[in-house]
């Protein structure tokens, strides 16, 4: 006999990548820019979550190095399915900084693939960059 967590379907990268900037974009439609992204986070967490994709919120990332483990307070916006980190951003336009900030999440939790979506866009495919193994990708949903 199996459970549903036997069952679950395990999603690849790609198809985690997917739902992401498709969400996104349909998420953005509804509910316009300009939002805090607190609303956007907890929206698409959850509209991820019914796409059957296991969604953390606000994830503390340490910092462990030779041996130390720190608490530094650094927390990723989500994590979906242990796979993808998610930076959330409700701003005029994303800075060095935010891909700074994403960056440091990835190599910190030794992690491929991430997405910062910012909302304030005027279009959300402008709105949203990938980062792949510290490469930029800009306009992954054009």
């Amino acid at each position: 006999m199996h459970t549903k967590a036997q069952r679950r379907k395990v999603f690849s990268e790609e198809e985690i990548a997917t739902l992401i900037v498709d969400t996104a974009v349909n998420l953005h439609k509804e509910l316009g820019s300009g939002l805090l992204e607190s609303v956007y986070e907890v929206v698409l967490s959850k509209l991820l979550a019914k796409k059957g994709l296991h969604v953390q919120r606000q994830v503390s990332i340490p910092i462990e190095f030779a041996g130390e483990h720190f608490d530094e307070g650094f927390r990723a916006d989500l994590i979906i399915e242990g796979k993808v980190i998610i930076e959330l951003k409700s701003q005029e336009k994303i800075t060095s900084a935010h891909q700074k900030q994403l960056l440091t999440y990835l190599k910190l939790t030794r992690t491929k693939l991430g997405f910062i979506l910012n909302f304030g866009a005027a279009l959300m495919k402008d709105g949203i960059e990938r980062i792949v193994n510290g490469l930029l990708s800009k306009n992954f949903a054009s």
